[in-house]
């Protein structure tokens, strides 16, 4: 005999597990777990800690964009004060003549300037012509050591950059 499709069979196959009969009108209901209180409130803990480090995340993100800014920033004024002290720089080369000396200034927008020209070595050449335009038959000349400094104020430290060099200058007599 072959069950109806409402009625189960008793016996069980290869594919499905031993089944017991459903008389008429019995009903079947499934059970939902019961879930207790404690598991309630250690899912808003987890919601909680996860809302923690997402908050944590981003503070570690903000500062380091903050620290990108900032670097940034000293990066602009180091290269600000690079071009100040070439400027300087050049117009001490050019100087006819070369005078040792110190000499500071502002030199606007918070950036302030220190030159020092220092004789290192002088000494006497003689031009292959017999005589010079002042009709001496040699040329003094001296090496000279220029240093600039630039400096400015980047929040509570004080920041500077410096350049060297040295200019063959006439010497003096």
């Amino acid at each position: 005999m072959t069950p109806l499709p409402h009625q189960r069979s008793a016996t069980s196959t290869a594919d499905s597990p031993a089944r017991l009969p459903v008389e008429a009108g019995q009903r079947h209901y499934k059970r939902l777990p019961v879930h207790s209180s404690v598991e309630h409130g250690f899912i808003l803990l987890e919601v909680l800690v996860a809302f923690v480090i997402a908050a944590l995340a981003l503070v570690v993100l903000y500062n380091a964009g903050l620290t990108g800014l900032r670097s940034t920033a000293t990066s602009a004024h180091y290269e600000q004060a690079v071009t100040r002290a070439r400027s300087h720089l050049t117009l001490a080369e050019h100087a006819s003549p070369l005078i040792s000396g110190t000499w500071d200034g502002d030199d606007g927008g918070g950036y302030f300037w220190h030159l020092r020209v220092t004789p290192i070595v002088s000494t006497t050449v003689r031009p292959s012509a017999a005589l010079t335009l002042t009709g001496s038959a040699s040329v003094p000349l001296t090496l000279y050591a220029i240093t600039i400094w630039i400096t400015w104020h980047d929040g509570d430290a004080t920041r500077d950059v410096r350049l060297d060099t040295e200019e063959i200058g006439q010497g003096i007599r």
